[in-house]
């Protein structure tokens, strides 16, 4: 666990470098990104002045860290030594989850009303735009493909989108459930994997197909969920207070196999499969500091 006092409300989406052992936390509400020595288990720097951070991404080749932020409508790349602001793309309102294509060497952004943001993370410069129904929340690219999965809350769907050709290939909508936030793919088991708050479930659906072929129930309030390729599980994080590791194994039972308690609102964190370990975010509460636990891959610590 690493302690963050001073850290007050919200905390929202994180980043890592493994090689590092840094972790970069999106404090929204405190208006920072809060950076942390995964070997010390201590914070080494918070950088201010971010008007409320959302989206985080590592870039190692580039020596960047890249935030987003909401109501400030900022792209902003920081040096990875000292952290300091090397340059900002303005006029990006709403700027949430940020993903890197590091065989394009592209980085992209949701932000606004309804768009896929590509930006030359070298340059700092926004290349494209990719027009959507509604604001992203979280998307995943595939790797071994073109395509981007996109959560769209607004329209109750998840838009597939051709990162190529710049544009919609397909639309899958989600019928009665709503709020649709978390995501993450299984590309090597051609499987997506979506959170939904309204009823809480976690839905998988083939990519090849776009069918649905599972829903189950899930923690409340979920912001984060990811797929841990090497355990076929999924660790769905929730507001609700707790964490949950569902089976993903080929038999398709999709079974809960543990639900570890947190803290209300602890609902963001972040899988690294690279360090086999699960950050979760816990927020201030009454007068308990924000802290980042570390669970292992069973649950525990």
């Amino acid at each position: 666990m690493v302690a963050l006092p001073g850290v007050q409300r919200r905390i929202d989406h994180f980043a890592v470098d493994p090689a590092g052992q840094r972790l970069f936390v999106a404090a929204l509400g405190n208006h920072t990104l809060e950076v942390l020595d995964l070997a010390a288990g201590k914070r080494i720097a918070s950088i201010p002045g971010l008007d409320e951070p959302q989206g985080v991404a590592y870039l190692p080749s580039l020596h960047r860290i890249v935030v987003a932020t909401r109501a400030g409508g900022t792209v902003t790349a920081f040096d990875d030594r000292n952290y300091r602001a090397v340059a900002t793309i303005r006029n990006m309102p709403d700027a949430d989850n940020l993903r890197f294509d590091a065989a394009a060497g592209q980085l992209y952004v949701g932000h606004g009303d309804g768009a896929l943001g590509v930006i030359d993370p070298a340059s700092m410069t926004l290349v494209a735009d990719i027009p959507l129904p509604g604001h992203p929340e979280s998307f995943r690219l595939e790797e071994g493909g073109p395509r981007i999965f996109v959560n769209v809350p607004s329209t109750r769907e998840i838009v597939i989108l051709d990162r190529a050709q710049r544009s919609i290939l397909a639309h899958i909508p989600l019928g009665s459930f709503a709020n649709n936030f978390p995501m993450s793919l299984d590309e090597n088991g051609h499987r997506l994997f979506v959170g939904v708050r309204q009823p809480a479930q976690l839905l998988v659906f083939d990519t090849v197909s776009s069918k649905q072929i599972a829903a189950v129930p899930c923690v409340g309030d979920t912001d984060d969920l990811f797929f841990d390729a090497r355990r076929d599980r999924v660790y769905v994080i929730g507001g609700e207070g707790y964490v949950d590791a569902i089976d993903a194994s080929p038999s398709g039972k999709y079974v809960r196999l543990a639900r570890v308690a947190t803290r209300s609102g602890a609902r963001t964190g972040l899988w690294s499969s690279d360090l086999d370990r699960l950050f979760v975010a816990w927020p201030l509460r009454d007068g308990h500091v924000a802290e980042v636990h570390v669970l292992g891959a069973a649950g525990g610590p």
